[in-house]
């Protein structure tokens, strides 16, 4: 025998509500934003009705505040803000979009989204901007006053291999050159020119390396 599906009974105010944004921001010297679009989607399989509702009706138009949605359709509610002036500036206002079945009053979803009123959309980037700023300006100084007392440590001096062969190299520059008979240091300890070049150039490099330290 064929059993009938039953459509399991949905409890009061636990339906969620899907709209889209969840914010509304309006900026006064822009005239395109004083009229915001949301869209209320309807996922399910049965058609919903709505309604929208406002903590400030008076500062606010709402097209088609009240209507139905078929099932796994959208609707678009259109929002003019009608009340642009400085003392609202950065007042959030909130809608709330409640949803039942066609055939009950009661509501079994509602969804809340907030609306400000800024004075100029430039002023807000540039907000958003200097925030950002500050932020990156606070991380560098964080990882350089965590990595600064390494430095020192390794910077505190020249390291004593590089003394070592600084000392090397003035001993190679002070003894005797090659073809030198005069001297009384053993003919084997006698370097050539290119050798005593060549000492001399790491000599160079070294008193480099110290200075920078």
């Amino acid at each position: 025998m064929h059993q009938q599906k039953r459509q399991p009974e949905l409890v009061e105010g636990n339906l969620p509500v899907f709209v889209f944004p969840t914010e509304l921001i309006f900026y006064a010297d822009d005239q395109s934003t004083h009229k915001q679009v949301l869209t209320l989607y309807n996922p399910y399989e049965f058609a919903l009705k709505f309604k929208v509702l406002c903590t400030t009706p008076n500062k606010y138009v709402v097209v088609d505040a009240a209507g139905a949605v078929k099932p796994q359709c959208c609707v678009d509610i259109v929002i003019r803000h009608r009340d642009v002036r400085s003392c609202h500036y950065g007042v959030i206002d909130k809608f709330r979009l409640q949803v039942s079945e066609q055939s009950q009053r009661k509501a079994l979803g509602r969804k809340e989204v907030v609306a400000t009123l800024l004075p100029s959309a430039k002023e807000q980037q540039k907000e958003e901007e200097e925030k950002r700023i500050k932020e990156h300006l606070t991380e560098s100084l964080f990882f350089e006053q965590s990595f600064q007392p390494e430095n020192r440590a390794v910077s505190s001096g020249p390291s004593l291999l590089t003394v070592f062969l600084g000392v090397v190299c003035i001993a190679a520059l002070m003894l005797p050159t090659l073809g030198d008979v005069e001297s009384l240091v053993p003919l084997y300890l006698h370097l050539s020119v290119n050798q005593k070049l060549v000492a001399a150039y790491i000599l160079g490099l070294i008193t480099m390396a110290i200075l920078r330290t």
